[in-house]
């Protein structure tokens, strides 16, 4: 593969990874801060269409099911059109999307409108990705992956509270309208400093591997938001679930099998890229991933907590996950990927079994130390988790890797809402319960934890040395 910088590219932005990585935030803060903020305005926005609050759940998943059919194309089409040109153009989709979901009359206007803000959304991520590893050197890479990683964590801390003012104070609309000024700045800022790379060698376009994983990803998500929402039908759940799978082993056989492969599969043969991304790294994030859903029931749920007290406990948490930013280089410095993944894992993972233990007589400050821990090992695991799956990465790989890596991260995040979900309801039923219990939540905060264990012990199999390129790490004779 040859790697090209378009004329009339901004040259110095190659000596700028931070500034680069920066910019690409700034895009990735509008994506996710669209998913956290619109959740408080829902019953506004069904009022106004005069429909119930629970129809308003379409728009959701009609966003992640075009995110699901969209992303498999995206490493290509940044090889092809090159990545800055792509990113920009997922940047204006986004926003002109955004600006129609804001102008909706009813609710079918808002679904179509928030099924193309999907595939903005979907072209975003990866393609801001490949931005961001062909700008920085490996010695870098921490630094660079940092920054585009505190979007994920800064979006659902402000995101509830700004939706809330917005709705209480001007109208649901402006939620969507936000985005506006947000994505041209972003767009602007593309133009200035990041240039333009593209794949010389671009191959032709594979169709047929493009029908196969878009339509299985979408069912693999479409089954696991249904089990996550307690579908009333789990059979169609479960329908989706296999024929999903199906598609998606039909993909894999026909990636492995064609000359020129939408995604290129044998990216899997890395040993860093499969452990922090396929095996490993997906079981971690798994668990991770159930505590944003959790803990808001817990709290209100099982201890009958206001929403003004949850906030305010979950406030904590997520200020955990900025509060390690700071500290994540010189870590990984000085103690190297494995020993970071395997024991600041193990701290996530108990950290979130130690949930279990909580009541509602537990001290608050007690409470608020346990979720400070648990939101700073998060942030340094995804952190960790995000610079391994590119540590050993060449050129001719990054497309399939930043394409690959965001479908599974898109699968985990699901994955762990609906095995939580899953856990609850298999508990209560075990109980006898007629609703959900403060023991189904131990037992599913203790489960999601002992899985996080699992999946932190399994990084011992890493090198010592590995991604020492990458982190800086000096191994002592």
């Amino acid at each position: 593969m040859t790697t090209t910088l378009s004329e009339g590219a901004n040259t110095a932005a190659t000596r700028q990874p931070r500034l680069v990585a920066l910019v690409v935030a700034v895009a990735f803060f509008m994506q996710m801060l669209d998913g956290t903020i619109i959740t408080t305005s829902l019953p506004q926005m069904a009022l106004s269409f005069g429909v119930e609050p629970v129809a308003m759940s379409v728009g959701i998943t009609i966003y992640m099911l075009s995110m699901a059919v969209f992303i498999p194309l995206s490493g290509w089409l940044g090889d092809r059109y090159g990545s800055r040109n792509v990113f920009i153009t997922a940047i204006g989709i986004f926003t002109i999307a955004s600006l129609a979901c804001g102008l909706s009359d009813n609710l079918w206007q808002f679904v179509g409108a928030r099924a193309v803000q999907g595939i903005g959304s979907a072209l975003m991520t990866p393609v801001g990705r490949m931005i961001v590893l062909r700008n920085a050197e490996k010695s870098e890479l921490v630094s660079a992956i940092a920054l585009i990683t505190w979007p994920a964590l800064f979006a659902p801390v402000i995101g509830p509270v700004l939706g809330s003012f917005i709705t209480t104070w001007f109208s649901w609309h402006w939620n969507f309208f936000i985005n506006i000024p947000l994505g041209v700045i972003g767009i602007l800022l593309m133009l200035k400093f990041v240039p333009d790379y593209r794949d010389a060698s671009a191959t032709k376009f594979d169709r047929k591997g493009f029908a196969l994983s878009a339509a299985g990803l979408a069912l693999l998500l479409s089954s696991l938001e249904s089990f996550a929402h307690g579908m009333r039908e789990p059979y169609i759940a479960s329908v989706m679930l296999v024929a999903g799978g199906t598609l998606s082993v039909l993909a894999a056989r026909h990636l492995l099998g064609t000359r020129y492969p939408l995604l290129d599969l044998s990216v899997f043969g890395i040993r860093t890229f499969a452990l922090a991304t396929a095996t490993a790294g997906t079981a971690g994030r798994v668990s991770i991933n159930s505590a944003p859903f959790l803990l808001p029931l817990l709290f209100q749920v099982g201890f009958g907590f206001s929403a003004i007290k949850t906030g305010t406990f979950i406030l904590v948490y997520f200020a955990g996950n900025l509060g390690m930013k700071v500290v994540t280089t010189p870590l990984l410095r000085r103690f190297g990927f494995r020993s970071i993944l395997c024991f600041n894992g193990l701290i996530a993972s108990l950290s979130l079994a130690a949930c279990s233990l909580l009541s509602a007589t537990t001290p608050e400050f007690a409470t608020f130390g346990l979720l400070l821990v648990a939101g700073l090992s998060r942030s340094m695991q995804f952190t960790a988790l995000n610079t391994l799956t590119f540590a050993d990465i060449n050129a001719g790989l990054r497309s399939s890797a930043s394409t690959l890596s965001s479908m599974l991260q898109q699968m985990s995040m699901l994955l762990g809402v609906a095995l939580s979900a899953f856990v609850l309801n298999l508990s209560q039923v075990v109980h006898g319960n007629l609703t959900t219990s403060l023991t189904d939540f131990r037992t599913a905060f203790f489960i999601m934890g002992f899985i996080g264990v699992v999946s932190a012990l399994r990084f011992l199999r890493l090198e010592s040395n590995a991604g020492a390129e990458v982190s800086g790490h000096v191994l002592k004779v």
